[in-house]
């Protein structure tokens, strides 16, 4: 018997030499001037040489690469130069490691471009690299469009703030009487007020039938100081609003385009799209005017938007962020810990001494993170498991929980193609009912007693 005190013996583990797997790697250290590229010792008479970053420049680092016998290649994700290095090296036939910049820490105190480029090499031929997840050239080209797209959004955003900062200086409280100063009435009043209209019952009576405020109450909103100043950085901020509406427009017409060019998964004809789960107008919002939720349907073969929390522009983020081929993932374990939803546990002494998770942006997360935070009034299955969850380890935690489970139910509806069923809330809260009353009947014959349901 083991006395008190005494340390378990551990297992010893025989290292093995480590064994060379890829013969005929390379590794770049890549800059944006300048490039580094090591080979296997004995294949040229420099291990190591240094190319510009010029387009003729990479063309001639991939002939010295096929010329030196190199099969495979890993470079290190730095900011965006490696995207012209990997897309010629992709075009002349290599198998590429885009490496995580982590993962590929040197000794400190030793660092230059050279002894990079060598210790990227010796890793990859160890096989000790792991490739970043990079979407197909398809999926690459739509992700694309769908960031810029985005980002022009954002910066449409910051002109609207803009506007009602010159709204506020003037004293039009335009934003109390109007829930959207960029909706139907709200726009053609400030057109209106920028054309030389500054009668407050003439504006009001620009009011949209359904518009919830009377023209009385919009009319005492619109009675301010209309000062020059303010007037005119209100038209320069309505008019770089209108220019970034239309560069939407212009991306929109892209994104509907490169949708035409992948290959229907589904005959809609034969299994239509089902009604949605929410009846979302084109064009209302930063929703596209084009009919996106039938695109995504024949896309993917199923219709993600039938999940709570999710509307178009979510699922279409998701699915150009991780692409249509979940067989990248072996598991649906492997997919979440790459979306970083899944505990980094940090263990020493055989004990858990930190429970987090990795500060790791990742596009897709974010995405599922704001479809789990609109499930708090959910009367579905997910809208009960969020607020479960947030009575139980507050709305952070809760928010996580919800963002793994969506993430659980888009992995395997994309690899099975099978449609999303909501059970309600009021069966899952059944569900969970009598799963409590299981354990509470386990709990008690463990502990040589059992138990009876009450007399009503």
């Amino acid at each position: 018997m083991k006395e008190k005190g005494q340390q378990k013996a551990k297992a010893i583990v025989e290292m093995e030499n480590l064994e060379q797997l890829n013969l005929n790697a390379a590794g770049l250290d890549i800059g944006a001037e300048e490039i580094y590229a090591c080979v296997p010792v004995g294949r040229d008479t420099e291990t190591v040489r240094c190319f510009k970053s010029f387009s003729a420049d990479l063309r001639e680092l991939a002939a010295w690469l096929k010329q030196c016998g190199i099969t495979t290649v890993a470079m290190e994700s730095t900011g965006v130069y490696w995207i012209p290095v990997y897309e010629i090296l992709a075009e002349a036939g290599f198998e590429l490691y885009l490496v995580n910049a982590r993962h590929l820490k040197n000794v400190s105190g030793r660092k230059s471009d050279v002894l990079d480029c060598q210790w990227i090499q010796r890793l990859h031929t160890y096989g000790l690299l792991q490739g970043s997840f990079r979407p197909d050239e398809a999926i690459c080209g739509l992700r694309e469009r769908i960031r810029q797209r985005d980002m022009l959004i954002s910066y449409r955003s910051s002109h609207i703030q803009h506007m009602q900062k010159a709204l506020e200086q003037m004293n039009l409280k335009l934003t109390v009487v109007v829930a959207d100063i960029t909706g139907v009435t709200g726009l053609t009043i400030i057109r209106a007020i920028l054309g030389g209209e500054h009668d407050p019952q003439t504006l009001a009576s620009y009011r949209h039938p359904s518009c919830a405020r009377s023209e009385h109450e919009i009319a005492k909103a619109l009675d301010g100081n209309y000062r020059a100043e303010h007037l005119f950085t209100l038209q320069q901020a309505v008019e770089l609003y209108d220019f970034y509406t239309m560069q939407i427009q212009k991306c929109d017409e892209t994104i509907e385009a490169q949708y035409s060019t992948f290959t229907p998964q589904i005959d809609i004809d034969l299994t239509p799209l089902p009604p949605p789960r929410v009846r979302e107008r084109p064009g209302k919002g930063n929703t596209p005017t084009f009919d996106l939720r039938r695109h995504l349907y024949q896309m993917a073969g199923v219709d993600l938007t039938q999940i709570d929390g999710v509307n178009v522009l979510t699922a279409q983020k998701i699915i150009s962020e991780i692409g249509l081929d979940m067989s990248k993932w072996p598991t649906v374990k492997h997919f979440t810990s790459w979306l970083n939803l899944c505990p980094n546990n940090q263990i020493t002494g055989g004990k858990v001494i930190k429970r987090s998770r990795k500060k790791r942006s990742n596009p897709a997360a974010q995405a599922l993170s704001m479809a789990a935070q609109s499930l708090n009034r959910s009367q579905s299955a997910l809208g009960a498991f969020y607020r479960r969850m947030r009575a139980k380890h507050g709305p952070q935690k809760a928010n996580v929980a919800a963002s793994h489970k969506l993430a659980r139910i888009i992995y395997f509806m994309l690899k099975n193609k099978t449609p999303y069923r909501d059970i309600g809330s009021s069966q899952y809260e059944q569900q969970q009912r009598q799963r409590q009353i299981r354990n509470l009947h386990r709990q008690a014959q463990r502990l040589g007693y059992s138990i009876e349901p009450a007399l009503s």
